[in-house]
């Protein structure tokens, strides 16, 4: 491997990591445990297999020349270079929570452990490191393109996602914006509203799409399904669709459910005073607080994921 090209590891904390944060001993992790009805043998053994992975790639990148690694919660700051080769231990999340800072940068997703983990974006294991590896720096191994959303505010700041992001309050309370989509615009009230990439279509706007098939259903007394079709990884459109909205003297419920692309970006103008918030990907501790007259503007990221394959 050149000694110019830099890999960069990222990976995460497990659970039992993180329960030794709170209550610093594994006694007291095991009584919280299994004081819930919790078997704490399985996050012992989820962390042993974690650590086991964590050992092989860390050996196997002691011959490869540059390496750093980084803990996942450094991710919104960390600088990547032009040039890097960027892999994610760790559960499908992590991948697309990396994905989402990188420009087009190969990554590779390693599955820790595949007899827990599923691993849509886990493609390899730790094993196949060795082999994988020197192909990817040699840009020998095929990627495939995921779309990515991405949302801008007036002030320059840019928000990207891999799965899905979300606009809306940041508890249990109504959020209040005006939606700009396809020439038509409306005032709405509901708990907010998802704009959900191709790889996100599968997740959580499957879902809401199916709640709100399953509520017809019942309302209508009705056997009737429906088809619904998730999108491919690189879809050049995105979907939105707003949850639990509110009819009004003020507020429409029209506009629930669209495609948006490059020529048809979806402009959201908040009217919530506070608490209203932008994240993506499930990361609420990495938002962007949006406060009454501001404006966010979403459409398919320029940009695309790249995922070896």
């Amino acid at each position: 491997m050149s000694l110019e090209r830099k890999v960069v590891l990222v990976t995460r904390r497990t659970r039992l990591e993180e329960l030794l944060d709170r209550f610093h001993t594994v006694e007291q992790a095991r009584f919280y445990v299994e004081h819930l009805g919790a078997d704490f043998d399985d996050y012992e053994s989820e962390h042993r297999a974690y650590r086991a992975a964590h050992a092989l790639v860390a050996d196997t990148l002691l011959t490869h020349g540059r390496v750093q690694r980084i803990d996942r919660k450094y991710l919104p700051t960390f600088q990547f270079g032009s040039d890097d080769v960027v892999i994610a231990l760790g559960q499908d999340g992590l991948v697309a929570n990396t994905m989402k800072y990188l420009a087009a940068h190969p990554l590779i997703g390693l599955n820790p452990d595949p007899s827990r983990i599923d691993g849509v974006l886990l493609p390899f294991t730790p094993e196949d490191l060795e082999e994988l590896l020197p192909e990817v720096l040699a840009n020998r191994c095929a990627s495939a393109d995921v779309t990515m959303a991405e949302a801008v505010l007036p002030d320059g700041q840019v928000m990207r996602a891999v799965n899905d992001l979300f606009i809306g309050p940041r508890s249990h309370t109504s959020a209040r914006y005006e939606l700009q989509w396809n020439g038509r615009s409306e005032r709405q009230s509901s708990s907010g509203l998802i704009v959900s990439t191709g790889l996100g279509s599968t997740g959580w706007l499957s879902s809401i799409v199916s709640g709100s098939a399953g509520i017809v259903r019942a309302w209508e007394r009705s056997t009737r399904t429906l088809d619904y079709e998730p999108m491919d990884w690189n879809s050049p459109a995105l979907r939105f669709a707003v949850r639990e909205p509110f009819p009004s003297r003020t507020t429409g419920t029209e506009l629930v459910f669209g495609e948006v692309d490059a020529t048809h970006p979806l402009v959201v103008r908040s009217m919530m005073v506070d608490g209203g918030v932008l994240f993506s990907d499930g990361l609420e501790q990495d938002l962007i607080r949006i406060e009454a007259g501001m404006t966010v503007t979403v459409a398919p990221a320029k940009i695309k994921g790249r995922l070896v394959q």
